[in-house]
This record gives C-alpha cells, structure tokens and sequence, in this order.
C-alpha cells in the first residue's frame, strides 16, 4: 500500500513527546522488520463522515464486529474503503470527546505508533458529534472468542504462549515510544490477522472518553491502584497482562484474588485449561504461572517490568517455527496475485483507478482488429457520420473524465453499431464504476467478454467490478483467467 500525505502531520497530543528522525528509526531488539512494516500500512489520515458512511454501510448494524454487538459502550464496524482496504471502525458515544481539535490530536499521536505486533490506527474522523478511529481491519477474530467461545478445537499451548510473547513485544514498543499507558488491557483487546499471529489493539491507546473511564471490565480484574485513586500508572498495564495470562492458562475468566489464592496454596495446575493437558511441561506452565502471580502483586512497585516479562516468556515458546494459522488450525487465504499480469491487470488488482484509466486510453481501439478501418470502406452516409462523432464525443468525455457524458455517448453508440464493440463496453464498464454503478460495470465487462472472449482486459474489469462488490473470491477467480489469457497470448508471440 502506498503512503498518504497526513493532514495530522502537524498535530501533537499531549502524550506524545518530540523525538527525532533517528529516535523514530530505532530498530526494536525483538523485532528487525519493524521499519519496513511502516511503509506498508497507510500513513495516518483525517477521513469524512461520509467516507466512513459508505465504507460501513451507513454504519448498518450487519457490520458490527464489538462482541457485544449494540450493546458495546463503543461499538466497533468491519468497513471497506474505496481503495478496498478492509478496516475496523470505533465509533465513540456520542460527546465522549467533546473538543473535536483534542481528539484528533490524541489520534494522530496514536496513529504514530506502528509496529507488526500492533493493530495499526490509520485515521480518524472528527465531524460534528461524531468522532472515529480507523485501524486495520483483523479478520481472525478476538482472543477472547477463541479462549472463551471457540468452535472447532481450543487454542492450543505453544499458541496462547506465543499471544503473551506478541503482546508483551507490542506493550514494550509502546513503551519505547513514551506510551506507557495501555487501557483496559483484556482478552477482547488482542486480535488475530490473517496469517492467525496475534497483535494488540491501537485503541487501547486512547482512553474510551477525555475525561472518561480508563476500565469497562468487571471490578475484580481492575487494577488495585485504581480502585483507590481512579488513575493509572505504568505498573497498571502489568497487571492487566497478568489477567490476559490468567485467561491463557485457565481458558475462563478466574477473578485474580481466586486466581491468587490457588497458586499460594500450592495449587496452581488446578489453574490450568483441562483442553490442554499433554501439551505443555509442568515445568513450564509453573513459569507462567508464576509470571501471572509476579504481575498481579498488590502493590504496584512489586511486579516486574515488561522487559523482564519478554525474557521470562520467550524461552517458553518451543515451535518458534511452526505457522500460527498452522497452530490455531485456522485455513489461510492463498488467494496471491498470479505473476503474469499485465499494467493493466495490476492497476485493476490493486484497485487504482487512475491508473487503469490511462492504460485504457493509452490502449484505445488497438485490441480490436480492423474495428476502425471498417467504416473507411463503407459508404459515407449520414448514419456513418452520426456513428463516428458520437463515438468521438464519447471518446472526448471519456478522455477527460466526464463519466456521466461518457456513458450517455457510448450507450447511443451501443444502439447505433451493427457489430458490438468491445472496447465501448470496456469503457462503459469503466465510466459505470467511476459512477458506482458496478453491476452495471459487471454487465458491460462481461459483454466485452462476449465480442473477444479472450480479451485479458473484459475480465480485469470484472474483477473491479467486482471487488466493488464485495464478491472478492470471484474477483480473484477473474484476474486469474485474465492472467492466464495474457501468458497465452504473451506465447503465442514468442511463437
């Protein structure tokens, strides 16, 4: 994915502190890929209300992806943007921000802190009463609906050893980058993407509110120095992480002071999941225990770091190499792009519109043999002459992206011609998906199809049409086919 310009660029929250281009470049010792990730998500950016309407269905209720549906404080929308890009939109209650400027300024801070290990924030969106937080979109669900709720088989030992590891790497970037406060870290909070690694949530970054609660989880897993003052402090965070390993363990939510209890009374395997036995060392299900204990210690002074969590949980991950789709039994999309697509095929698969626009025009009729020379032998009647200028009229608009025009001219077209024209449905279709009209786009794809059935060119525009909507699978099938007609073709030249 490209990078965009920012508007936010200039905006500064309270929480994040100047820091230099070499600060901002410095490689984390747990993770080398960190800087290459940064250029692959988008740069954080300001979207309108009315580009979050559309990428959530007038943020239609079929969307929603927060656990507890409506009823969530905070209700979370899956959204496709116009570029395709699947996100997760947070949508606050009403006036739980009331300075729109402050907001956004607390978002675009967020918004700086990318790592792999993170659900990276994207943008924001401030308008009226409304504000949002754009994040990438994690298609394998929560940790807490694969503790808590899952379906075909619980998450596995070496796998909810590697969660604690990947949060733990994600809590100690955001440290590294002055954000040492984490809000109501839980099981809700950690996702799996689509190769099933785990990455915690950007939203724990903000606050639920300016002035609001830090806490929406039930009393007894809250932090015992907030109960007291209402605040909380870096050593807050640790002990959230020692109730996300109580989860781990247990697969249940067991309230810390029962959890607590057990282990000082010797009894900490009663802890343990009874799913996972024969799949872990007692020995190492003790450490973690232990861990958990350490994390949740009365006083906050007491428990450890996050850099001693890292080196406490790494040496207990012992199939570092095995996949984690692999591990969770999760079936991964292979869905990769076929290798011989032409400028075209790729400006359709990578949805840039622009880009394909120019290769349409730039190719103009030369894929249909003879199509033009035909009308210089015929005799020059009236009827020919209306034929050309309003193909030359449709051409024109279509040139300057006046879609609307573009259309009307090229369907008086499709009426007039006695041989249909491949390269007008092509560019209806086209000028049908500037105006987001895609079933009509698909329609005319396709009858391009019709007039060269191995047009690699009426099946990239299917595949757009389709993107558009929705029906990615199909999509995919359709770059494949046009793929494969543009390597058949590509052999027959060498031929």
């Amino acid at each position: 994915m490209g990078c965009f310009h920012s508007k936010t660029a200039h905006l500064h929250s309270p929480e994040d502190p100047p820091t230099s281009l070499a600060d901002s470049k410095k490689p984390d010792p747990d993770n080398e890929n960190t800087v290459e990730q940064d250029c692959e998500i988008p740069a954080f950016k300001e979207y309108s209300l009315n580009d979050l309407r559309r990428a959530t269905n007038e943020f239609s209720t079929g969307n929603i992806v927060s656990e507890s549906g409506e009823k969530a404080p905070n209700v979370v929308y899956k959204g496709k943007l116009e570029n395709n890009q699947l996100v997760a939109v947070k949508r606050f209650s009403k006036l739980s921000w009331p300075d729109a400027q402050q907001f956004t300024a607390e978002a675009a801070g967020v918004g700086k802190v990318r790592h792999k290990r993170m659900v990276n924030l994207i943008g924001c969106c401030a308008e009226g009463d409304e504000r949002l937080l754009v994040a990438e979109y994690m298609p394998n669900d929560t940790l807490s609906k694969h503790l808590f709720h899952w379906d075909k088989q619980p998450l596995p030992w070496e796998m909810r050893v590697r969660v604690g590891y990947h949060v733990a790497q994600a809590l100690d970037h955001c440290s590294m980058e002055n954000r040492k406060i984490y809000h109501d870290l839980n099981a809700y909070r950690i996702l799996f993407d689509e190769d099933g690694d785990p990455r915690l949530s950007s939203f724990g970054l903000m606050k639920n509110s300016r002035d609001g609660k830090s806490y929406s989880t039930n009393l007894a897993y809250t932090p015992p120095e907030f109960l007291r003052t209402g605040r909380i402090i870096p050593e807050s965070v640790i002990y959230s992480y020692g109730t996300v390993l109580l989860d781990l363990l247990s697969g249940k939510h067991i309230p810390p002071s029962h959890a607590l209890d057990l282990i000082r009374g010797k009894n900490a395997l009663l802890l343990m999941d009874s799913s996972l036995e024969g799949q872990y060392a007692n020995d190492d299900a003790t450490k973690l225990v232990e861990l958990a204990s350490k994390c949740l210690q009365f006083e906050a002074r007491e428990r450890p770091d996050i850099k001693f969590l890292l080196s406490a949980v790494a040496p207990l991950q012992k199939q570092k190499e095995v996949a984690s789709h692999v591990l969770m039994g999760l079936t991964k999309n292979t869905g990769v792009l076929p290798t011989m697509l032409s400028p075209l095929g790729k400006a359709c698969a990578r949805m840039d519109l622009t880009a394909a626009h120019d290769i349409l025009l730039k190719t103009g009729y030369k894929d249909e043999e003879g199509a033009e020379n035909e009308l210089s032998f015929q005799e020059w009647t009236q009827q020919v002459q209306d034929i050309l200028n309003t193909k030359k009229f449709g051409d024109i608009a279509f040139r300057d992206k006046d879609f609307k025009n573009a259309i009307e001219y090229y369907s008086k077209l499709v009426v007039m011609m006695s041989v249909p024209s491949a390269t007008v449905f092509a560019r209806r279709a086209f000028s049908y998906l500037m105006n987001d009209q895609a079933e009509l786009a698909l329609r005319d794809a396709m009858q391009a199809q019709v007039c060269i059935p191995d047009w690699p060119t009426a099946f990239y525009l299917q595949a757009l049409a389709l993107s558009k909507l929705g029906m990615d699978t199909d999509a995919q099938d359709m770059l494949n086919d046009g793929a494969a007609f543009e390597a058949k073709r590509s052999n027959s030249w060498r031929g």
